[in-house]
C-alpha cells in the first residue's frame, strides 16, 4: 500500500565477524610494528600486565598500529586536538555497510573503486575511507567544514600512494549545510556514512571527557585531556546529534535517486523514536538499523534509503 510506512529492521549486536579485532587486539603484533607500544604496558594491583587506556598518545599510536597491521597505511597522523577514533568500532561501520550493499548486488558485497561512499565529516583522520578503500577497494568523497582537517587528510593521503586515486576531499564552506553544495547533479553514490557530533554544546562535551577519562583511569580529573576531546565540530553542534541527523534526514530527501542508502551513526538509544519519525515524515521506502557494540560502548547505524526495491536491485555497481 502506498502510504504503508517501512518495516525497520535491526540486526547485529557485536562486532562484525569480519572484524580483525572482534576478538581482541593482538598486541604481540602490534608491539612488532610499534615497538614504543610497550612503554604504555604496565601491570595493574593482581600483576597483570594492561594497556593505558587512557592515555591519548598510547590510542594514537595503538591506531596508527592498527591501521598499518590491517589497512595497508604507510603514513598516518593527527593533530594533538583532534579526535583520535577507535579503529574496530570504525571498522563495523565499513563491514556494516558492505552488508548493506549486498542487498542490492545477489548477496554479494560490491568491491571496486566504481563503489563510490560519501564521508560527511571525515574529520582529520580519514580512517573511515581508508578502511572502506583497504577492505573493499571503494572509493570515496570526505567532506568537513573545517578546513585544517581537510588539510591534513591531505597529508594523509599524500603518504600513502594507493589513496591518492581512491578519496578525494571537498571542503563544506558552509557549516550549516550537509549534502548541499557537495552532491552535485552529476553525482552517484552507493553510500552516505556520518559519525555526527554528540553533543549540544562545549560545555556537555567537556563534561563527557572528563567523564569517560575519570572512568578509565578510574580516578577524579578536572580538565579535559586534548586528543580523547576532539574539535568542536567533531564533537558538538547546535541542536546536538538528533539537531544534525534531523538536518541530514531532511536534506537526504533532496538527492533521492542519487544514493542508494544514506546512513548515519547513532549514539543516543533515545534519540532512535524522532530519527524514524521523521524518516517517516520524508517518505523513504525503507529503513534499516545495525546494533553495533565494542566494549562497553554501544551505537547503531541507522540507514535509509528512498529508491523502491526495484531500483534497489536495478542500482549500478560497476
Amino acid at each position: 500500500m502506498e502510504n504503508e510506512k517501512p518495516e525497520i529492521v535491526v540486526e547485529k549486536i557485536k562486532l562484525h565477524p569480519k572484524n580483525p579485532n572482534r576478538f581482541g587486539y593482538n598486541f604481540e603484533q602490534l608491539i612488532k610494528i610499534s615497538p614504543e607500544l610497550k612503554d604504555f604496558f604496565s601491570f595493574n594491583e593482581y600483576n597483570v600486565q594492561v594497556f593505558d587506556f587512557s592515555n591519548p598518545n598510547a590510542i594514537k599510536l595503538l591506531n596508527k598500529s592498527l591501521l598499518i597491521a590491517y589497512y595497508e597505511i604507510e603514513y598516518w597522523d593527527i593533530p594533538e586536538n583532534n579526535l583520535c577514533p577507535p579503529i574496530p568500532g570504525r571498522a563495523d561501520y565499513i563491514y556494516n555497510i558492505g552488508d548493506l550493499l549486498a542487498l542490492s548486488n545477489a548477496g554479494i558485497v560490491p568491491e571496486g573503486e566504481n563503489v563510490q561512499g560519501l564521508d560527511i565529516g571525515i574529520g582529520a583522520n580519514c580512517v573511515y575511507p581508508i578502511i572502506g578503500n583497504a577492505v573493499f577497494g571503494w572509493s570515496f568523497v570526505g567532506t568537513d567544514s573545517d578546513e585544517k582537517a581537510i588539510q591534513n587528510c591531505k597529508k594523509i593521503i599524500e603518504g600513502n600512494s594507493k589513496l591518492i586515486d581512491a578519496i578525494s576531499l571537498q571542503l563544506q564552506i558552509n557549516s550549516r549545510h550537509i549534502f548541499k553544495n557537495i552532491i552535485l547533479p552529476e553525482d552517484r553514490f552507493a553510500f552516505t556514512m556520518c559519525n555526527p557530533p554528540f553533543h549540544s554544546s562545549k560545555e556537555e562535551a567537556t563534561i563527557s571527557n572528563i567523564r569517560k577519562i575519570s572512568n578509565l583511569q578510574n580516578t577524579r580529573i578536572d580538565k579535559p585531556i586534548l586528543n580523547f576531546g576532539g574539535q568542536n565540530a567533531e564533537l558538538w553542534c547546535e541542536g546536538g546529534e538528533i539537531g544534525f541527523i534531523t538536518q541530514m534526514i531532511y536534506e537526504s530527501a533532496k538527492y533521492p535517486l542519487q544514493v542508494l542508502w544514506f546512513t548515519t551513526l547513532v549514539s543516543k538509544k533515545d534519540n532512535l523514536k524522532s530519527i524514524y519519525k521523521t524518516l517517516n515524515k520524508v517518505d523513504v521506502v525503507a529503513i534499516k538499523t545495525f546494533e553495533m557494540a565494542q566494549g562497553q560502548k554501544k551505537s547503531r547505524i541507522v540507514a535509509w534509503t528512498f529508491l523502491s526495491e526495484a531500483q534497489q536491485k536495478a542500482w549500478k555497481f560497476e
